[in-house]
């Protein structure tokens, strides 16, 4: 308590006031603990009072100290979503007990692998597939790759893990992207540092270092071809996955994928409306031969304006661009400050549980024990900064212009690929996934009623059904010698 100097078993007040508070002491007066618990420090307002049962006198002080000081820390005692913030872990502590970890790059990566040997042995994990794929003998023989969304982890596969084993006949494997579940969080500032100007390390947060991670996967699978399945943010990566290594990619599945769709409708419909425009001027142009001259200088007059727009336009867009750049690098300075973090666990604090609520069709599914599992990597040391620092890098990547938009180079996609999505997604709608099928040539659609955007989270049995039929339809047909060769 403020004011107040702690001396064995009585207190000397110094000052004429306390403090903390206006309740009058006589100076040099010396107080002893009990007079102390009931009497003048009671009436201060920061006053902590101790159970009436305190040993007062020799090793009592000490006693007392040690109460007064739990009572504090109790106080201080942060919490970010209902996760106690006070001792942080390794997340190597945090890890289940079929966690496993691998280093790639200096990252230390938590996966699970489930296999299909190991679940026929035990019957009762495989009771959600049993009315699917029991009833055929066909097994792809490939294994599968599933990569989480943005907030998600390894977590939001466990409904789905084991069934999938008997969809494939082979490994499936998930991982935490880094920044998420139990991957390790490195300080990115000085991972970067320890590369050389000729070969500089990518940026852990990065979207190129997930995809990197991926591939690292297929062969750590041992598998010349992978099935990639992808949910909301994770669909990002793996598109962008089979574009680095399509050879690698035997099918892409995109579960509610958070990747924005052109419409495709959009520019047929304005060249015709070009070409009408176009065809209308003619007429006028030869309709109207007395006025021929006045035409002439009014295209003229109209050539030289469009031309200075254009300019202008050019100009302005030229600043805007300039001012974006400005604006994101400005934005990912602030995100990697402190400022930025303290920013990150408000927002986590705030609004974490409520989204992941959100994600359901029905937010009562979402019970306690699926809001643990979502929270639990924020028991994890440095969870704040790795989030600030994969929002940072997330908005490098969309200002870097090396490749071509990806909304461009969906039509390029050339393996069986099919689009789940939830008709009640209120995060990534419905119809976006839609116009995401429309643009990658032969893709298949199927939308799931009553769900929202966590497919695999909340209709497990139709979900598997669907992937069954998908892959069953897309490579049923092919002999069996060409798939058993990848086989793990």
């Amino acid at each position: 308590m403020s004011g107040i100097v702690f001396h064995q078993q009585q207190v000397v007040f110094p000052s004429h006031h306390c403090k903390c508070c206006s309740v009058p002491r006589i100076k040099g007066e010396r107080v002893g603990f009990p007079y102390l618990q009931h009497g003048y420090a009671a009436s201060c307002p920061k006053f902590v009072k101790l159970s009436p049962h305190a040993v007062v006198g020799g090793s009592g002080g000490a006693q007392y100290s040690e109460q007064w000081l739990d009572a504090r820390k109790k106080q201080k005692r942060e919490k970010i979503a209902g996760v106690d913030q006070d001792e942080l872990l390794d997340p190597l502590l945090l890890a289940d007990a079929d966690s496993c970890f691998c280093e790639f790059r200096g990252v230390q990566i938590h996966h699970k692998v489930y296999d299909a040997e190991s679940q026929s042995n035990n019957s009762s994990q495989s009771h959600t597939i049993s009315q699917v794929a029991h009833n055929s003998s066909w097994k792809l023989g490939l294994p599968m790759i599933l990569l989480h969304g943005f907030g998600a982890s390894v977590y939001s596969w466990s409904r789905v893990m084991k069934p999938l084993t008997e969809v494939t006949g082979s490994k499936v494997l998930a991982f935490d992207r880094p920044a998420f579940g139990l991957t390790s969080r490195v300080d990115a500032s000085t991972y970067l540092s320890t590369g050389t100007n000729d070969a500089k390390p990518l940026n852990p947060y990065s979207l190129a270092f997930s995809v990197l991670a991926t591939l690292h996967f297929i062969d750590f699978l041992a598998s010349e071809k992978i099935v990639l399945v992808g949910h909301s943010a994770g669909s990002l990566v793996a598109v962008d996955s089979y574009f680095e290594a399509p050879e690698c990619i035997e099918a892409l599945i995109l579960i509610a994928p958070a990747i924005f769709a052109p419409n495709a409708a959009q520019k047929p419909a304005e060249q015709d409306k070009a070409g009408r425009e176009n065809q209308t001027e003619g007429e006028i142009s030869n309709s109207n031969m007395l006025a021929k001259p006045f035409i002439k200088i009014f295209e003229i007059l109209l050539k030289c304006i469009t031309c200075i727009t254009q300019a202008i336009v050019q100009m302005t867009k030229g600043m805007t661009d300039m001012l974006n750049l400005m604006y994101k690098r400005t934005l990912s300075a602030i995100l990697r400050s402190a400022f930025g973090v303290m920013l990150i666990r408000v927002i986590i604090d705030k609004f974490g549980r409520a989204a992941v609520r959100s994600a359901w069709h029905d937010p009562n599914q979402a019970t306690e024990h699926v809001l643990n599992g979502y929270t639990k990597p924020l028991r994890a040391k440095g969870w704040d900064k790795a989030l600030a620092e994969f929002t940072a890098a997330t908005l490098a990547n969309a200002q870097s212009e090396s490749k071509s938009p990806l909304s461009k180079r969906l039509s390029e996609i050339s393996c069986p690929v099919l689009i789940i999505t939830g008709d009640n997604d209120r995060i990534v709608p419905s119809w976006n996934a839609k116009r995401l099928s429309q643009a990658i040539p032969g893709s298949c659609l199927e939308v799931i009623k009553n769900c929202g955007h966590l497919p695999h989270e909340e209709k497990v049995d139709e979900f598997v059904s669907i992937v069954y039929k998908f892959l069953h339809g897309a490579f049923g047909d092919q002999k069996e010698p060409s798939l058993q060769g990848a086989v793990v």
